[in-house]
């Protein structure tokens, strides 16, 4: 497990109650150690054959459109930026995450939070995004924060049918999904909010969602936004259906106690793939402070 991936350049810890590296790390090895405890499975052989190109996508039933390249530069998207440390920062994401996936031969991963506004949808985003530039797979990007959804306006749309309209009002899978110009990507957004999302998220409807975009392609990886950990029992009821977690904190806000509550909520739920040290509003990442907190 890859214990860490940081977004931001320079640390600004506070005393108060912040997150401290050196917590955060205990925090991390703790959860390490007891997941060493659990009877390990046996190692898996990857084949050595070589993964095929599929063939170019052209869309003709999902949605297309073309955001502006401005838009996507403002709102922070990866799509909007052609190289840079910012870009350079997800490509090492995308690497990690890949080789994990592939390893356990894993296709849906959740991206969370301990707490809110810590920059997980932006995360998951960028990192669908940029699993798309990788010419084997196609992605799919699932808003499942159903009582918060916030994926449209990270690509600068208005309000927008979504996963609750198919939970809901049984809408059509494909009048909902989103071809935003960007590569083998496509998003689904979460739709109007609702407040019974844990339930909505265990529905057999869903349950069979989730088992349909899991094995329709094989080539697809699908990830899902989900709400936070702390305060909604959203991720645990829906931690059944996926294959891991990704966990989102943000430097210097999200609390190193919040970060091992987080880990203890889910180590006999799922498995966590790792952790994005993530600081908001800074593009300042680097690739050399993305490895400084990987360990193995």
């Amino acid at each position: 497990m890859f214990s860490g991936t940081r977004l931001s350049g320079n640390l600004d810890w506070t005393k108060k109650g912040r997150i401290h590296m050196d917590r955060f790390q205990a925090a991390l090895e703790r959860y390490k150690q007891q997941q060493r405890k659990a009877k390990s499975s046996p190692p898996h052989v990857c084949g050595s054959a070589a993964r095929a190109v599929p063939p170019p996508i052209v869309y003709t039933r999902t949605r297309s459109l073309e955001i502006p390249e401005s838009v996507l530069r403002e709102r922070r998207v990866l799509a909007g930026f052609e190289q840079g440390p910012f870009v350079d920062s997800f490509k090492i994401l995308r690497t990690q995450v890949l080789h994990r996936l592939r390893e356990k031969e894993w296709n849906v991963l959740g991206v969370t939070s301990p707490g809110g506004r810590e920059g997980k949808t932006l995360t998951a985003a960028n990192l669908a995004i940029s699993l798309a530039m990788d010419v084997t797979q196609t992605v799919l990007l699932v808003d499942a924060d159903l009582r918060n959804p916030s994926v449209h306006e990270v690509f600068g749309l208005g309000d927008c049918k979504g996963l609750a309209d198919y939970l809901l009002d049984d809408t059509p899978v494909q009048d909902l999904l989103i071809h935003p110009g960007i590569g083998r990507f496509v998003l689904m957004p979460g739709g109007r909010p609702i407040q019974n999302s844990a339930e909505a998220l265990t529905t057999p409807q869903m349950v069979a969602l989730v088992e349909e975009f899991k094995h329709r392609y094989p080539s697809r990886i699908v990830i899902f936004d989900l709400p936070p950990l702390l305060g909604t029992p959203d991720v645990l009821a829906f931690s059944p259906y996926i294959d891991a977690l990704l966990l989102v904190v943000e430097e210097g806000k999200t609390k190193a106690e919040d970060v091992e509550r987080a880990l203890l909520l889910v180590k006999d739920a799922t498995p966590v793939l790792g952790t994005v040290l993530n600081k908001a509003g800074r593009l300042a990442a680097t690739p050399a402070s993305m490895r400084s907190l990987l360990s193995s």
